[in-house]
């Protein structure tokens, strides 16, 4: 098997619990047969018939056929002439694994089964050859079986669209069986949704709207409301329909007693033919057709300007003709509009004014504006630019139209007629000549008529710059005329003779086509008003001269004392802009801070922001700016004495950007939490001092306590690592308001949060145990009590982490169930302790179990570990209840994640400890490994206890009961081979005999479990080298998981199908079952982690034959005989354990045989893992 589809079996393997054997994967076959025990027929040969459709359903489901509820099925109509059932099926069939029905509602035939008792495979297949069968169904009324079918083409092997058709023959007549034949007959030729739109079909007359009787063509015009067939919904169950309420001719049927489909094709080359109906009335049969483009052999724009062409007329047949003709021309329905020509109604004129007597020229805005193209859902031409300001300009001769709009400069959009005059006009663009389009100059020639300044010098200055303004730069180059009632706020500064007043319409950005009026920006800003000494002396020269130092919008006048005003903006000289620095100048006179010192330094800050608007330094432009801040914009002021500065929230938040609309700049970081540092000289204040301040802070400003008359500098720390307020800094700030009442867990979060600075996964948090609901006792362990609870909080978000909005920490997951594992006799917890508890953090998240948090039960005063909640428990009890729906697949997928997750480990130079399958637990089929380091009481002290082991001993390395060695890695891959055999056998390891010290010994001279079954030689081999005595033969997590990794190992596969072979156990019959293992566990077998206090045991080595036989982990002879011959030994317990070898009667040669095995071994393991 390639390597793609041993990932992909091994995956679908854990949704599905088996694997096919002749796919490698859950196939379509699996997924039924997991059905079968849901349904059933009521009777055998039906049953049978059924599945075995379905076990052959490998790849195409099409072949099978399945048991549909009666109930299923809506609608149910008897056809007497053909003896079937017609219904639909509320489901729809499968497609697959995706378990989902398609075609819900089908139209689907019942035939009834005569015969169900001989109903085969044969039969069936026979059907197939005209139908498509889907199941078999039955009638709870008569109890008759019945075939669930439909009819498929003979042609497309399949139920394409002339069947769909077919299936609602019944359902309409036309009244003459030759034309139903006729309609029939061509929906039977549409096999395909290409060929919809040629199909025919019966049109009740009660479709048409607007139905018009056309003498001169002998036609009716109509509306058809629903439009013609287009493509079919699945969905819905019907054929959808496109262009409703279009525009169609109906043309009468004079012989349609002779009517075929040779007549038919004959119509098509001129026209759309989309089917026929009835006039009621007359009893007159009608074809419903369109007329089709010669050119482009379909209903192009030229038809669609065609069919209008009765709707108007200019009264003039030489214009007329010519718009008809240019209408004609234009083919494609989506661009050339450019080019059309239109009658347009006068009274779709507004605004009409004359602007040249003597060349009769008028302006006008025209209400509809120009066509862009077909609108099918409205049927009618959709426009833009409405109410564009057009030029109407008479026709000196309409016989000479065409020359005429030919040497016309402008675009011409149409013909129009005054009803006063009757003159014929050319409705024209306004064209500029450079740009050969209606730019921003002829935007602004076209209000010349709406304004004036009263002032023939000043109305020649203003148009002229607004002639110039051709590109997109319009607020630069063009003043404007602005009434003087467009400013509020108007105040004399009598220092600089001028006047400052907030503009509230703003200057001009750019055009709006849609509201035919100029777009304004930076609305209600302040601006200067600055007199004309002498309007007649104003030149282009002098408004130049006037830019160097102002942006100029345009001129106004004072009302009362006639006085002609520039509208100005002052702009910095260093970026020729109106730049940050401008808008904090225009705030001096607003503010101070009562200390000329302070506001110099603070005006200082603010005049070196020159930066606004860059696109690639906006967020720096204010870092550092100082403002003078109002102490009443702080909240919740408190004094910490510690640090001799006060913490308060701010309730505007720092400058992020200026904002023109409501003229203030835009804050963030409202209600942020700031520090009040007090200036102990403010009138030394300096550059020098700032900046050493900053070096370890952010400065916003600088503030004054109205009571004390202290001024004080508004600050937050920043992070010296990151530069800025970071996570951890968030966190730090927050440490005053929380304690545990332990100082060493207190450090312990606090130097784990401080470590938090771009991320916040692995980071934890001392969580008040009120913020728990739902707490259910799950399990005890050796040195704790596990419960499932609800946390209200959730934990904190892992990216965009702190909300600054609300100032406080993003969360996921409210009411998240959580695990709560409290420790015994935690109250005392010691140091050693948490410094285990630190390593567990350094994994978590991923493979390995994720911390959270801790808190502390207000009443046993035990200290609480808040971890991740695996919902299925421990891989022990996993086992204990679903063992059986675990295929080989599936055993050693949760074998490679575990590998995987103690790679993990490793490679983080951790060592596990406690490695068990209680404390490996399982999250919807996703491995978890927790208690890292964790197997020893909480008030564990490490002086007092340094030769004591904690553990459960089947797992436990026998150079660690034999104190012989301290904990390495090796020592966790001993484990994880426990773990190996467990998962694969089921069963706990060791579970029929007591764990005392007799078993210590046993597993010292190289007692291993057995399996009572074929095991694939590859993961016996692994087994064994996991659990060889000398620890350095053992492989490390990394070399464990390429093996189990099918990428790595396809042959691990191939084994695994020979063992099932020969252990008798077809994957056909391995199937789900809800059924656990059956055991029984000593009453001395212990599996929770407690204190081993084993003494003198013995060296640790391998079995003899340890290598010599690898059909299992250890041969049967040896197990047999390591028992019988500790058992014959007299050893009384309240002795000590002193072992005389000689007693085994292990000879040298058996000794020799052993190192003989443990260089194989070696030999094996290099083999096996290269």
């Amino acid at each position: 098997m390639d390597k793609e589809k041993s990932i992909k079996s091994l995956y679908i393997s854990k949704e599905l619990n088996t694997i096919c054997e002749k796919c490698g994967y859950g196939c379509n076959a699996i997924y039924f047969q997991q059905n079968f025990k849901n349904w059933t027929s009521g009777n055998k040969c039906i049953d049978k018939l059924i599945q075995d459709t379905q076990l052959s359903a490998h790849y195409d489901v099409d072949k099978a056929l399945e048991w549909i509820p009666y109930d299923r099925l809506n609608n149910i109509k008897y056809t007497a002439e053909t003896e079937i059932y017609k219904a639909n099926w509320i489901d729809g069939y499968s497609v697959g694994l995706d378990i989902y029905g398609y075609n819900q509602n089908a139209s689907v035939t019942l035939r009834i089964l005569d015969n169900f008792n001989n109903v085969t495979l044969e039969f069936i297949n026979e059907i197939r050859k005209d139908h498509v069968i889907y199941g078999i169904t039955q009638d709870p009324e008569t109890g008759y079986y019945m075939i669930v079918f439909n009819n498929k083409c003979k042609e497309c092997d399949y139920i394409c669209i002339a069947m769909l058709f077919q299936q609602n023959f019944e359902n309409w007549t036309s009244g003459n069986n030759d034309i139903d034949k006729l309609i029939q007959d061509a929906q039977l030729l549409t096999h395909t949704e290409d060929e919809l739109p040629e199909v025919l079909e019966w049109v009740p007359y009660n479709r048409f709207n607007n139905i018009k009787y056309t003498a001169e063509a002998e036609v009716y015009k109509a509306n058809w409301i629903d439009g013609y067939l287009h493509i079919w919904d699945n969905y819905n169950k019907f054929l959808m329909r496109y262009n409703q309420n279009m525009y169609v001719t109906l043309k009468i049927l004079n012989n349609f007693n002779n009517i075929t489909l040779e007549f038919i094709s004959e119509i098509k080359m001129d026209y759309i033919i989309y089917g026929i109906t009835q006039d009621p009335e007359t009893r007159d049969y009608m074809m419903v057709l369109n007329n089709k483009c010669e050119i482009c052999d379909e209903l192009c724009s030229a038809m669609l300007f065609q069919q209008n062409f009765e709707n108007w007329t200019s009264g003039n047949d030489d214009i007329d003709k010519l718009i008809q003709d240019i209408q004609l021309s234009i083919h494609d329905n989506y661009k050339g509009f450019e080019k059309v020509l239109e009658w347009i109604p006068y009274y779709k004129l507004n605004n009409i004014d004359c602007i040249n007597t003597e060349r009769k020229m008028y302006r006008a805005n025209w209400i509809d504006g120009c066509i862009n193209k077909w609108d099918y859902e409205n049927q009618n031409w959709k426009r833009y630019n409405q109410n564009v300001f057009v030029i109407l300009k008479n026709l000196s001769n309409p016989k000479n139209i065409e020359l005429e709009i030919m040497n016309e400069i402008n675009k011409s959009y149409g013909i129009t007629q005054n009803p006063q005059t009757n003159d014929y006009m050319m409705v024209l663009s306004n064209i500029c000549n450079k740009c050969d389009c209606t730019c921003s100059a002829m935007q602004f020639q076209q209000k010349f008529g709406i304004w004036t300044s009263g002032n023939d010098n000043i109305d020649g200055i203003i148009q002229d710059t607004q002639l110039s303004a051709h590109d997109d730069n319009v607020y630069k180059n063009a003043l404007e005329w602005i009434s003087f009632d467009k400013f509020c706020n108007i105040k004399y500064n009598k220092k600089n003779e001028i006047y400052k007043a907030n503009w509230i319409d703003g200057y001009i950005y750019n055009w709006d086509i849609h509201d035919q009026n100029w777009k304004r920006f930076d609305k209600n800003t302040l601006i200067t008003l600055k007199s004309l000494n002498n309007p007649k002396d104003i030149t282009l020269e002098f408004i130049n001269k006037i830019k160097e130092d102002y942006e100029f919008y345009g001129i106004t006048q004072d009302l009362q004392t006639k006085n002609y005003k520039m509208v100005l903006k002052s702009k910095c000289k260093k970026c020729n802009k109106i730049c940050s620095v401008i808008i904090f100048q225009q705030n001096f006179e607003n503010w101070t801070s009562g200390n000329s010192n302070i506001d110099k330094f603070i005006q200082y800050t603010q005049l070196s922001a020159h930066d606004y608007n860059d696109n690639n330094d906006n967020d720096k432009v204010f870092e550092k700016v100082l403002e003078w801040i109002p102490y009443d914009r702080f909240n919740n002021i408190k004094y910490t004495a510690e640090r001799k500065v006060y913490k308060a929230d701010w309730i505007d938040g720092c400058i992020w950007e200026f904002n023109y609309y409501d003229r203030n700049f835009i804050r963030y970081n409202q209600n942020m939490y700031v520090t009040l540092s007090i200036l102990n000289n403010s009138n030394n204040i300096s550059l020098d001092f700032m900046n050493e301040m900053r070096k370890d802070h952010i400065i916003y400003g600088i503030t004054q306590d109205p009571i004390t008359k202290n001024y004080m500098m508004v600050l937050n720390d920043k992070c010296k690592k990151c530069g800025y307020i970071c996570n951890a800094i968030q966190f730090q700030r927050n440490f005053e308001n929380w304690t545990s009442g332990n100082n060493d867990i207190d450090k312990f979060i606090h130097d784990n949060q401080l470590l938090a600075h771009n991320r916040t996964y692995n980071t934890i948090e001392w969580i008040p145990y009120d913020k728990f609901y739902n707490i259910k006792y799950i399990a005890k362990g050796g040195f704790g009590i596990v419960y499932k609870a609800n946390w209200t909080d959730g934990c904190i978000g892992y990216r965009n982490s702190w909300d600054y909005k609300n100032q406080n920490w993003n969360r996921e997951d409210q009411n998240m169930s959580v695990a709560l594992k409290s420790l015994n006799n935690s109250k005392n917890i010691t140091s050693e302790f948490m410094n285990e508890v630190k390593i567990h953090n350094k994994v978590s998240g991923g493979i390995v179990i994720k911390f959270y948090g801790i808190t502390q039960d207000p009443e046993t005063k035990n200290y609480i570990m808040v971890l991740e909640y695996a919902k299925n428990g421990s891989l022990r009890n996993y086992l204990n209840t679903s063992f059986n729906k675990l295929d080989w697949f599936s055993k050693i997928a949760y074998l490679r994640d575990i590998a995987f997750g103690l790679r993990t480990i490793h490679e983080n130079e951790l060592i596990h400890r406690d490695l068990h399958t209680g404390n490996i637990l399982v999250n919807d089929n996703y491995i978890k490994i927790t208690d890292m380091g964790l197997c020893k009481p909480a008030d564990y002290n490490a002086s007092e206890n340094a030769k004591n082991i904690y553990g459960v001993l089947p797992y436990i390395a026998p150079e660690i009961l034999s104190r012989r060695n301290y904990y390495t890695k090796a020592a966790d891959i001993y484990s994880f081979g426990i773990i190996m055999y467990e998962v694969i056998s089921g069963l706990p390891p060791y579970h029929d005999v007591n764990h005392d010290n007799y078993l210590a010994i046993k597993i010292c001279h190289g007692l291993r479990p057995r399996f009572d079954f074929k095991v694939p030689q590859l993961i016996v081999y692994l087994i064994k080298n996991c659990l060889n005595a000398n620890p350095l033969n053992r492989p490390t997590a990394k070399e464990i998981y390429e093996i189990l990794d099918p990428s790595y190992n396809v042959e691990l596969e191939n084994q695994i199908k020979e063992v099932e072979k020969l252990n008798n156990n077809p994957l056909i019959e391995n199937t789900v079952t809800n059924l656990g293992l059956s055991y029984e566990i000593h009453s001395e077998a212990i599996y929770t982690s407690r204190l081993l206090n084993f003494n003198n045991l013995p060296e640790p080595k391998n079995s003899y034959d340890y290598y010599a036989k690898n059909d299992n982990i250890i041969s049967k002879e040896f197990s047999d005989s390591l028992q019988l011959r500790i058992s014959q030994l007299n050893i009384n317990k309240s002795e000590s354990l002193q072992i005389n070898l000689s007693q085994l009667n292990i000879n040298e040669n058996d000794q020799n045989d052993d190192q003989n095995d443990e260089s194989e071994g070696s030999r094996i393991k290099r083999i096996k893992l290269e």
